[in-house]
């Protein structure tokens, strides 16, 4: 029998890592490699120390900054008020505000998504927390139909059925599904996808201000196939507010 991780598809890895007065969200998958430390002290944020090693638009870079100016002296347990999603590169955002919900921690956590390219309309779909699968789904033509409890819906339609659950599935389902929205770029044409413009206006680079600028860049990587594992390297920490765009490969 087939199993998912034989399967060509997805593949994204978070990983949580917590210490004294810091925490650290890093984050790999096909389009992209991020990484952003945040460092507190009484409860207060005091320095924001993202990194952006591969991302999908030349203007991505300039959300770095962005996001330090957003966060930097922010409370912790305010963290997740301070909104300004838009104006940020959204992996960024989501990571950062991942990293601080795991800043009291002891043991690291890491989040594998994996899913698999369509086959006649089906995909399926897993989240795995520290190696053991936690959340899985099977979709038909955009609908799920296993497991039975969310049959017959849509990504776009879980957020009634997340919010029900405990805050620890609640934090692996919106991450399933936001893994499942994006495995969706790797069957659309590169030529439909390199448009800024036709982006609605809900990060960083598809501001107004910046859209018609935005050049489609950014190294390309499938690891389901090969021995090379999303953040299968050391996190980098020679630094912050490191940006650097790469070529299509």
């Amino acid at each position: 029998m087939t199993t998912i991780e034989q399967l060509p598809g997805f593949r994204r890895r978070i990983r949580i890592t917590a210490g004294a007065g810091w925490v650290r969200g890093e984050v790999e998958d096909d389009f992209h490699c991020m990484q952003v430390t945040l460092r507190h002290a009484q409860g207060v944020v005091t320095a924001m120390e993202p990194v952006m090693e591969r991302a999908p638009w030349t203007t991505c870079p300039g959300a770095v900054a962005q996001l330090s100016a957003t966060f930097a002296g922010i409370e912790l347990d305010r963290f997740a008020l301070r909104g300004a999603k838009s104006e940020n590169c959204t992996h960024l955002h989501d990571l950062a505000l991942l990293a601080v919900a795991h800043a009291g921690d002891i043991e690291p956590i890491v989040y594998d998504i994996l899913v698999s390219d369509p086959v006649d309309g089906w995909r399926d779909i897993e989240l795995r927390r520290n190696g053991v699968p936690l959340l899985g789904w099977i979709e038909r033509n955009g609908v799920i139909t296993e497991p039975a409890e969310l049959s017959g819906r849509r990504l776009d339609q879980l957020r009634p059925w997340i919010e029900s659950l405990d805050p620890a599935r609640q934090e692996a389902a919106r991450l399933l599904r936001w893994g499942a929205i994006l495995g969706h770029g790797r069957t659309i044409p590169m030529e439909r996808q390199s448009d800024a413009r036709r982006m609605p206006p809900n990060c960083y680079t598809f501001q107004p201000q910046r859209v018609a600028a935005a050049t489609r860049c950014g190294a390309i990587r499938d690891f389901s196939r090969g021995p090379a594992k999303p953040l299968d390297r050391a996190p980098y920490t020679g630094g912050h507010d490191r940006a650097i765009p790469y070529l299509i490969t």
